[in-house]
Protein backbone atom coordinates (compact mmCIF):
# COMPACT_ATOMS: atom_id res chain seq x y z
CA UNK A 1 0.00 0.00 0.00
CA UNK A 2 3.17 2.46 0.78
CA UNK A 3 4.60 1.58 -2.76
CA UNK A 4 0.73 2.43 -4.39
CA UNK A 5 0.50 5.62 -2.67
CA UNK A 6 4.15 6.91 -2.55
CA UNK A 7 4.17 5.95 -6.66
CA UNK A 8 0.60 7.55 -7.40
CA UNK A 9 2.19 10.67 -5.75
CA UNK A 10 4.62 10.86 -7.91
CA UNK A 11 2.71 9.79 -10.90
CA UNK A 12 0.70 13.33 -9.97
CA UNK A 13 3.53 15.58 -9.76
CA UNK A 14 4.43 14.27 -13.13
CA UNK A 15 1.23 14.64 -14.52
CA UNK A 16 0.48 18.11 -13.51
CA UNK A 17 3.97 19.10 -14.09
CA UNK A 18 3.83 17.75 -17.75
CA UNK A 19 0.63 20.30 -17.37
CA UNK A 20 2.10 23.31 -16.35
CA UNK A 21 5.21 22.83 -18.67
CA UNK A 22 2.25 22.21 -21.96
CA UNK A 23 -0.45 25.13 -20.63
CA UNK A 24 1.41 27.65 -18.66
CA UNK A 25 -0.84 30.31 -19.08
CA UNK A 26 -4.11 28.09 -19.33
CA UNK A 27 -3.78 27.21 -16.05
CA UNK A 28 -4.12 28.61 -12.06
CA UNK A 29 -0.80 28.80 -9.95
CA UNK A 30 2.04 26.12 -10.34
CA UNK A 31 1.29 25.36 -6.24
CA UNK A 32 -2.84 24.92 -6.81
CA UNK A 33 -1.84 22.39 -10.08
CA UNK A 34 0.75 20.32 -8.03
CA UNK A 35 -1.39 20.17 -5.53
CA UNK A 36 -4.58 19.02 -7.19
CA UNK A 37 -2.68 16.05 -9.65
CA UNK A 38 -0.85 14.90 -6.82
CA UNK A 39 -4.25 14.51 -4.38
CA UNK A 40 -6.21 13.46 -7.48
CA UNK A 41 -3.56 10.75 -8.14
CA UNK A 42 -3.82 9.78 -4.63
CA UNK A 43 -7.99 9.73 -4.70
CA UNK A 44 -7.73 7.66 -7.84
CA UNK A 45 -5.04 4.81 -6.91
CA UNK A 46 -7.36 4.67 -3.06
CA UNK A 47 -10.26 4.73 -5.58
CA UNK A 48 -9.10 1.81 -7.55
CA UNK A 49 -7.40 -0.17 -4.74
CA UNK A 50 -10.44 -0.70 -2.52
CA UNK A 51 -13.19 -1.34 -5.31
CA UNK A 52 -10.67 -4.16 -6.78
CA UNK A 53 -10.89 -5.74 -3.36
CA UNK A 54 -8.58 -7.89 -1.77
CA UNK A 55 -6.21 -10.91 -4.05
CA UNK A 56 -6.70 -8.10 -6.85
CA UNK A 57 -4.38 -5.75 -6.42
CA UNK A 58 -2.18 -4.85 -9.03
CA UNK A 59 0.00 -1.94 -9.40
CA UNK A 60 -0.97 -1.58 -13.19
CA UNK A 61 -4.62 -1.09 -12.47
CA UNK A 62 -3.79 1.15 -9.48
CA UNK A 63 -1.34 3.37 -11.68
CA UNK A 64 -4.23 3.75 -14.54
CA UNK A 65 -6.62 4.44 -12.03
CA UNK A 66 -4.17 7.22 -10.86
CA UNK A 67 -3.08 8.47 -13.84
CA UNK A 68 -6.87 8.73 -15.22
CA UNK A 69 -8.50 10.41 -11.79
CA UNK A 70 -5.47 12.56 -11.80
CA UNK A 71 -5.62 14.19 -15.38
CA UNK A 72 -9.30 14.13 -14.61
CA UNK A 73 -8.46 16.23 -11.89
CA UNK A 74 -6.29 18.27 -13.88
CA UNK A 75 -8.66 18.95 -16.96
CA UNK A 76 -11.15 20.95 -13.98
CA UNK A 77 -8.18 23.69 -13.47
CA UNK A 78 -8.30 24.26 -17.37
CA UNK A 79 -9.35 28.24 -18.57
CA UNK A 80 -10.42 29.20 -22.35
CA UNK A 81 -7.68 30.13 -24.04
CA UNK A 82 -6.94 33.76 -25.31
CA UNK A 83 -9.20 34.63 -28.30
CA UNK A 84 -6.66 36.06 -30.38
CA UNK A 85 -4.32 32.61 -30.09
CA UNK A 86 -6.56 30.33 -32.38
CA UNK A 87 -6.52 30.46 -36.01
CA UNK A 88 -9.06 33.22 -36.41
CA UNK A 89 -12.99 31.23 -35.81
CA UNK A 90 -14.19 29.17 -33.21
CA UNK A 91 -13.51 25.34 -33.95
CA UNK A 92 -15.97 23.54 -35.93
CA UNK A 93 -17.61 27.09 -37.27
CA UNK A 94 -18.73 27.21 -40.63
CA UNK A 95 -17.42 30.03 -42.66
CA UNK A 96 -19.56 32.99 -44.04
CA UNK A 97 -20.20 33.20 -47.56
CA UNK A 98 -19.66 37.15 -47.21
Amino acid sequence: MLVEAFGSAVLGLALSWAAVRRLPGRLPPVRVVLATGALGALFGAALVHYSLGPGHRTLTATFLGAALVGAAGLSLLLRPGRPGAGAGRAPFSVPSGG
